[in-house]
């Protein structure tokens, strides 16, 4: 059977989706969806903009999976069921819906290298995770003149935050755009806590910069961890350290909790972020692939 594309998940669907994940990402030692996609796929999968690939395969209604929103996109094959032309299919799928696809590969696996040089795609994003040990000595904070660190509050500081993220990410096409609809749905995740939301500001109370940390709970094969989520610094007050000291301040608050490991991820290409970071001992953990004709 020729895969089905759907504009909405039933209930059905969308549990075999999540158990295809879980089984994928136990095989490939890499989770094979992002958070967004995820959210998509937790809310119902309903919205402008995204379309839903479901494969059949020889023992399971949904052996295969793919998710576009917009021109990105990400997928799935079920470990059983590989080997079986269900990545093309997936692939040819997602070509029908848009001209040039832009398909995540998340562990830079070989497969996915292969699936892309047989369609004509080519690495155009790579993303970096980068982790570091939070138990090696950790410079202090020390804020710039004029500026003070704070939590989050929610409902507060929404718009804010929205206007300095923008500002920030302009160029970034999934942090960039936000709205309150982005906000709110990550508000919403169990492992959100406004007490790991830093702002900065200056003496008259205008945000100039933030650092969302996150905590992943530990699994079967690793230890909790820290996150640094999102970091960013209005362009208007660039040239001041603070993403420097942002990214202290995240760091400290996460080993105060007892965290062993912070990890982030920054595309290989930002040659600036990657300095900070490096110069701070993170090192480069694993990557993610964005492919594209």
């Amino acid at each position: 059977m020729e895969p089905r594309v759907l504009t909405d998940l039933d209930a059905d669907t969308a549990a075999a989706v999540h158990d295809l994940l879980a089984a994928a990402g136990a095989a490939d030692g890499a989770d094979p969806f992002s958070e967004q996609f995820l959210l998509t796929l937790r809310a119902g999968g309903a919205r402008d903009g995204v379309h839903h690939v479901v494969a059949p395969g020889a023992t399971r209604a949904v052996a295969g999976y793919a998710q576009l929103d917009g021109e990105y996109a990400e997928l799935a094959v079920h470990p059983d069921e590989r080997r079986r032309g269900l990545g093309t299919a997936l692939v040819e799928a997602l070509e029908g819906l848009v001209a040039d696809p832009h398909v995540w590969a998340h562990g830079d696996l070989d497969a996915a290298k292969a699936l892309a040089e047989r369609r004509g795609y080519r690495r155009d994003r790579v993303l970096w995770q980068m982790r570091r040990p939070l138990g090696d000595p950790l410079p202090e904070v020390e804020l710039p003149d004029g500026v003070t660190l704070r939590a989050f509050v929610p409902g507060r500081d929404d718009e804010e935050f929205l206007r300095v993220n923008n500002a920030a990410f302009d160029w970034h096409p999934e942090q960039g755009g936000w709205t309150g609809r982005e906000l709110a749905a990550r508000q919403a995740e169990d492992w959100f806590d406004a007490d790991g939301f830093l702002l900065a500001t200056d003496r008259g109370g205008t945000l100039l910069g933030y650092h969302w940390t996150k905590v992943h709970p530990a699994t079967a094969d690793e230890p909790a961890a820290g996150e640094v989520y999102v970091l960013g610094v209005d362009p208007a007050a660039h040239g001041r350290g603070l993403g420097r000291v942002l990214t202290l301040a995240g760091l400290h608050h996460l080993r105060d909790r007892g965290l062993g490991t912070v990890l982030l991820y920054v595309e290989a290409d930002n040659a600036p972020a990657v300095r900070v970071y490096e110069r701070l001992g993170f090192t480069v953990h694993a990557a993610d692939v964005n492919y594209a004709r």
